[in-house]
Formats: C-alpha cells, sequence, structure tokens
C-alpha cells in the first residue's frame, strides 16, 4: 500500500476567468486532474501537491437551482516517476455567490443575478433516530419536498449533516445557508468550550467546502452562546471570501439568560427574525442584503401524528386549506417586501414538525403533507419568478 495518498481537495469555481481552482493535498507528488460532462472530457491539467492549479472550463454550464449541472472530476496522484499511486472521484459546480447592487439595492447574487431565496428552516429531527435520519432515502425525501414545495433554499439549522444530504442538495438543486451549532447554556460559555467551537466551525467549512449548494455560513444564531460575533464574522469572511456570511442570524432576538447583542453590523446580511411576519422585516444598508432569517412558525394539530408532549406554534390554523391560504397570504406579503423594501431572502419555519413544535408542512413522521404542496410551489415560484424580473429593471 502506498504511503502517498489525496488527503483532501479543495475546489473553487472561478466564473470571472471561466476556470475552477483545485488544490490537492498529499506527500510531495504531482496531480492530474481531469473535468467530464458525461463522458466527454471538457478539461485536463496537472499541478504540483499543496500547490494550486487551474483546470480551463470553456463555455461552463453554471449550477443554478432549476439547473444544477455537476461535473465530474478525476484526480490522480503521480509519484516521481508518473506511477499512479491514489485516485479519486469527485464533481463539482460553476457557480458564483456575491452581494451587488440590482436597481440601486444591495442583494445576493448568483452568477451575478438575483434570485430571490424562498427557503424553510431544515432542523432535520427525525422521531426514530432524533439527529440522525434512518435511511439515505429518508434524508433525500426531506430535500425531494422542499424542491417539489417550490422552494429554492434551505437553512440548515444548528446542526450539519452527512455528505449525502449536500450531495442531493448539490445534485437536486438546493440553495443552502448552514449554520453553525451553539454553545447552548450559560454555563457552557467557557474559554475551553469557545476554543473547540472556532476549532470546530473551521472543521465545518473544511469539510463542506467543495459543496456548490451551500452558498452562506451563519456562525450565530439568535445570540445563542454568541461570543465576538463580529471578530467571528470577519474571521468566517476572511477564511472563505467565495460564500456570504450571516454573522448572527436573528440578531434582534435573545434567549433568556442574556441580553441581545443587536446587530452586529458586519458580514453580508442585515438579518431579523420575526414570528409570525413578515411585517417589518430587515431592510437593506449601503454594505448588506436584507434577510428574514426566521419567520412564520404557523402551526396546524394533526390527531396521530403529534409527539406525545405539549405541541405548541407561534399561530394557529383549524385546517389544512386555511393554513395553506395562509401561507399564501404571507408569501404575498413577503412579495411586496422584496419589491419595495428591498429584502432578499425569506426562510419560513419549518419544513417538518419536531417534538414539541406543530409548526412543519410535514408532520414530524413526515406521513402527512400539512399544506396543500400546489398552493405553495405556486406561489414560491410566483415570487421566485417576480424577483427574477428585478435583474431587468
Amino acid at each position: 500500500m502506498s504511503t502517498s495518498y489525496i488527503k483532501s481537495i479543495r475546489l473553487l469555481p472561478d466564473l470571472v476567468r471561466n476556470r475552477l481552482k483545485v488544490v490537492v493535498e498529499a506527500d510531495g507528488a504531482q496531480v492530474s486532474a481531469t473535468a467530464l460532462d458525461g463522458k466527454t472530457v471538457v478539461a485536463e491539467a496537472k499541478g504540483n501537491a499543496g500547490t494550486e492549479f487551474y483546470l480551463p472550463i470553456n463555455n461552463p454550464r453554471y449550477w443554478t437551482p432549476e439547473t444544477p449541472f455537476l461535473y465530474d472530476l478525476q484526480l490522480r496522484l503521480h509519484d516521481k516517476n508518473g506511477k499512479v499511486t491514489d485516485q479519486v472521484a469527485s464533481y463539482f459546480g460553476m457557480r458564483s455567490v456575491e452581494l451587488g447592487k440590482i436597481d440601486g439595492v444591495v442583494r445576493p447574487l448568483l452568477n451575478g443575478r438575483f434570485v430571490m431565496q424562498v427557503g424553510l428552516l431544515d432542523q432535520g429531527y427525525w422521531p426514530d433516530g432524533i439527529l440522525t435520519a434512518p435511511t439515505e432515502e429518508a434524508l433525500k425525501y426531506d430535500i425531494e419536498f422542499t424542491k417539489r414545495a417550490g422552494f429554492n433554499l434551505i437553512r440548515k439549522h444548528m446542526k450539519t449533516e452527512p455528505k449525502r444530504f449536500y450531495y442531493w442538495a448539490d445534485k437536486m438543486g438546493l440553495l443552502v445557508w448552514q449554520d453553525m451549532p451553539a454553545i447552548w447554556y450559560q454555563h457552557e460559555d467557557t474559554a475551553k468550550v469557545r476554543s473547540t467551537f472556532r476549532k470546530e466551525l473551521k472543521a465545518i467549512i473544511d469539510d463542506l467546502y467543495n459543496s456548490p449548494s451551500i452558498i452562506t455560513w451563519v456562525p450565530f444564531n439568535e445570540n445563542w452562546g454568541a461570543f465576538d460575533v463580529r471578530e467571528i464574522t470577519d474571521w468566517v469572511k476572511k477564511y472563505d471570501p467565495s460564500r456570504l456570511v450571516n454573522g448572527n442570524s436573528g440578531f434582534n432576538n435573545n434567549p433568556g439568560y442574556r441580553e441581545a447583542y443587536g446587530d452586529p453590523g458586519n458580514g453580508d446580511f442585515v438579518d431579523t427574525h420575526i414570528y409570525i411576519g413578515p411585517n417589518d422585516a430587515s431592510q437593506p444598508d449601503s454594505k448588506r442584503a436584507a434577510s428574514l432569517g426566521e419567520y412564520g412558525g404557523l402551526g396546524l394539530f394533526v390527531r396521530g401524528h403529534m409527539w406525545p408532549v405539549e405541541n405548541n406554534a407561534y399561530g394557529y390554523e383549524p385546517t389544512r386549506t386555511a393554513l395553506s391560504d395562509r401561507y399564501v397570504l404571507l408569501m404575498d406579503q413577503v412579495e411586496q417586501l422584496m419589491k419595495y423594501r428591498g429584502l432578499s431572502a425569506a426562510i419560513y419555519t419549518q419544513t417538518t414538525d419536531v417534538e414539541h413544535e406543530v409548526n412543519g408542512l410535514l408532520t414530524y413522521d413526515r406521513a402527512v403533507e400539512k399544506m396543500e404542496v400546489d398552493k405553495v410551489k405556486a406561489v414560491n415560484q410566483a415570487v421566485i419568478t417576480a424577483g427574477d424580473k428585478l435583474n431587468g429593471k
């Protein structure tokens, strides 16, 4: 067995120069890379391990939620005699994420165009495995449902998932905001824990760096366990300048044991959480886009499909039809905020019910769709389409 092997890879699409930056970490050897569109070779290049080199991608096919095209990638490690000592297969998507102005309003841009981010808060809990999905098909189902309901974004809330989750988000075309899990309680906020938090935040970014679906990192949520917010937001932005950073989503909220820090003033988003909302959502400033990081929270009781505790929500509707119509009304309001107040992202709470919350589009066991999915999809797509038309103004 060779002691020379590929330890990690780091891929960064460059749409300005139509190329892919490749960095392969391995013990002193040469690397060859091949990009493919199906079985057709698109580009080939060689470089040294540990040093960046580039694959030219002429006339690239862009990755978007509507057309989530992925190129295949083959990487081979060679010893000094040219013998292959290791090889891996991967993939990449050609897409860019940045802030820009559309008709004078700061907005997030995907491949140079504003895409209204219509998302679901996805906590990823399961009645049989809690944090762990029972099967890959179950993990995939939540993403398929989100896509089928016309959303184009998932905010993966306060947890990370197995790599297969991000593979399916990449493959099916869903944008992802990735949260960092929080230091939860006051007594856990120690110097040792803060040091571990920083290390694990870096590890998460390194582990998920190559996923084209991930467009935003969220270091903190609602001031839960928050510390050095401005510094950490700046650090994440510097460490991964290819993505957006929402330093403290819902900075207007706080846990009971501490005061809210308020707006950190940096990062890429002015982000508030409003229940039920979406009224009084954030407005952009001269440097940051406006996002409604959480809103909604409307509940529906479904007998036989609730966890045996007191279930709650921020508001309630009596029937599936009433809940669906209320959602349509909320999204009509979101559209007004997008057009006339500069809102660029709205994330509804949430994908599924969890143990004490009945505000999901699905029951906790995924057995019942609590809203009329055709209505949800129609209004979601109408808002996304209206957002796209802003590019032409």
